[in-house]
């Protein structure tokens, strides 16, 4: 099973940025796409950004421009550097890794704790 740590967040203004980090372990980082969800209260989980890995990206529609997602696999992380944030940024992100399949790695999606991300107007 692969473990995910992540960290990054807090409180900020709006137009303020955030850089949140997803440490994994446990497994080979290479072998898994990574990426991004949120949920901010009373909604439902909603997709961020994901780098696969062959390290192409993709983006919410909400997220592009404003955004980007980056591996780095000497260290075996994540980066999400988010820009311009808004209120309705606000939330708790999650980080997952899937088998790529392109690599040893079976079985489903894991999940980190999560990291409260709160933009104030």
């Amino acid at each position: 099973q692969v473990q995910l740590v992540e960290s990054g967040g807090g409180l900020v203004q709006a137009g303020d940025s955030l850089r949140l980090s997803c440490a994994v372990s446990g497994r080979t980082f290479s072998d898994y796409d990574i990426g991004w969800f949120r949920q901010a209260p009373g909604k439902e989980r909603e997709f961020v950004a994901e780098v696969r890995w062959s390290s192409t990206t993709s983006y919410a529609d909400s997220m592009k421009g404003r955004s980007t997602i980056s591996r780095d696999n000497t260290k075996n992380t994540v980066h999400l550097q988010m820009n311009t944030l808004k209120p309705e940024d606000t939330g708790i992100y999650y980080c997952y890794a899937d088998p790529s399949g392109h690599g040893s790695a079976v079985g489903g999606r894991s999940w980190g704790q999560g990291t409260q991300v709160t933009v104030s107007s």
